[in-house]
């Protein structure tokens, strides 16, 4: 709880901070074209068609396709007039939850203006007001307790969608959701959706001080609204404008605990140099490969295989010590990416089953199993399905399961014990293949990659002395059997540890 705690400051602050951007942004556009929405049905009807078609989207998506979206703009912007922007973090995710904004407040407003009884309007021209004046001085303020119970809503949604802000790497209480899911640590769960939860609560029930206040033409009760709701943001916001922020190294990680492990590895390795860091967590393979390359993220390990096949695009396998070179000659040509080494260990994809039933089928290799493969069901984390090593191995083999789940990378093992799933796409590292005493499959065809784990240094820091020092004694420091170990310490839900604390034993056994 007190870890939990600690992070509060920080997660809180730059959840209210985009929330509200997101909220008073969406309003600044959403109040203008309702006012013209409602003198015109054409108009009307095109604007909430709109909002309701990017309603329907899903919110996690949204916030994704932003991001090279932006990306290509912030490329074209660098080429053609000579400066760029970053497109990973709060830019993204602050236009996504602007969109969300949107319909309710349209709809709100777009209703009571269209809807209102036409003696108001006649009346105010009768006394010689101009149609601005009526849309001010009368429509407006009548429109005002409708509009606020829009705002209402819009506030609502926005604070609750902005947890889903973490995979795009803008920090929100979604860290506390993203991270406590993936690590299994239901106290960082139950915090982070409390404290989401609350903050919406806090801002509905000012938010509906202020829309009373209207109602009854308040004064009082609308100061009460807007102070209340400035010390609410101003407290939030406080500690991020406190602590600044600028100048720190981004390490990236992406969504398992073995990236949460080394992120804070890499963490504390710069802290003992004296160089401040901030972490960016839950990004995916593709999402923060580009964001290295862009200066969005400083820092973070990859897997050799991933980027041979994923960002190079190479089907070839020419062996282990090829790819670490291939890559590091491509990353710096093409992308001004450092490549300072591999850590020494290689966590690979690899399929693995039950060993009873692995024993009972005389399955050993990856060739063994396409035999069976048309009875059995198979699990894989998010990516694997879509990514080109699945589409080699299904090639080289010619399997084809009964069924595909996906699952978070913690839940593939519960699902291939209970015996939801017959086989999982595991990865080597992780101490739970031990535990369950599962089979890995062999694969005699070679069609998975080698997966080095590689630290790699953006293009920003590439020549940053102090940076390399610091980072250079993780290069070939860490075997196999110790990463495996520190990841079932988190793993294992008898004495779980943090991420923070499995990366300081993980610091006390690294190779001299």
């Amino acid at each position: 709880m007190a870890e939990a705690w600690s992070y509060l400051p920080g997660y809180l602050s730059a959840h209210v901070l985009l929330s509200m951007s997101a909220l008073l942004l969406g309003l600044a556009i959403s109040l203008p074209l309702a006012v013209l929405a409602a003198r015109s049905r054409w108009l009307g009807g095109v604007l909430l068609g709109f909002a309701g078609i990017v309603q329907t989207i899903p919110s996690l998506a949204l916030l994704a396709l932003f991001y090279p979206l932006l990306l290509a703009l912030s490329h074209f912007t660098s080429e053609t007039f000579g400066f760029g922007f970053r497109a990973l973090g709060f830019l993204p995710a602050l236009l996504a939850l602007t969109l969300y904004s949107m319909l309710p407040v349209l709809r709100n407003t777009v209703t009571a203006l269209a809807t209102m009884d036409a003696g108001v309007k006649m009346a105010a021209r009768g006394v010689g007001m101009t149609p601005w004046q009526s849309l001010t001085l009368v429509e407006l303020p009548l429109a005002a307790p409708v509009i606020m119970a829009g705002i209402r809503t819009a506030a609502v949604w926005v604070i609750g969608t902005a947890t889903l802000a973490t995979p795009v790497g803008q920090t929100s209480l979604g860290n506390y959701i993203f991270t406590g899911l993936q690590i299994e640590n239901w106290v960082f769960v139950t915090f982070g959706v409390v404290a989401a939860a609350g903050l919406a609560f806090a801002v509905d029930r000012l938010l509906a001080l202020a829309e009373s206040g209207l109602a009854l033409r308040s004064r009082p009760r609308i100061v009460a609204a807007a102070i209340g709701l400035a010390l609410v943001v101003g407290a939030s916001v406080y500690p991020a404008v406190a602590s600044g922020g600028g100048g720190k190294i981004v390490i990236g990680a992406k969504n398992f605990d073995e990236q949460y492990i080394l992120g804070a590895l890499i963490s504390d390795k710069l802290a003992s140099a004296g160089i401040a860091s901030t972490e960016r967590d839950d990004l995916g393979s593709s999402v923060i490969f580009r964001a290295l390359a862009a200066g969005d993220v400083d820092v973070y390990v990859d897997y050799s295989g991933t980027i041979w096949t994923g960002a190079m695009k190479r089907t070839d396998m020419p062996g282990r010590q090829a790819v670490l070179d291939g890559i590091a000659s491509w990353a710096g040509k093409t992308h001004g990416i450092k490549y300072l080494g591999p850590l020494g260990f290689e966590n690979a994809y690899a399929l693995a089953m039950r060993r009873d039933k692995a024993e009972a089928l005389h399955i050993k290799t990856l060739a063994d199993l396409a035999a069976h493969a048309r009875e059995m069901k198979i699990g894989g984390d998010f990516e694997i399905f879509s990514r080109p090593e699945w589409r080699a191995v299904v090639q080289a083999y010619g399997m084809k399961f009964a069924a595909r789940r996906q699952y978070q990378p913690n839940l593939m093992f519960r699902a291939l014990v209970s015996g939801d799933v017959d086989v999982i796409t595991a990865f080597s590292t992780d101490g739970r293949i031990a535990q369950y005493g599962l089979t890995v499959l062999r694969d005699p065809k070679g069609a998975l990659p080698p997966y080095d784990a590689i630290l790699l240094v953006s293009p920003a820091h590439a020549n940053d002395t102090a940076l390399l020092d610091a980072l250079k004694p993780l290069v070939g420091a860490i075997d196999l059997t110790t990463m495996q170990q520190a990841n079932l310490m988190v793993d294992r839900p008898d004495d779980k540890r943090s991420p923070q604390q499995a990366a300081r034993w993980l610091e006390g056994r690294l190779r001299r």
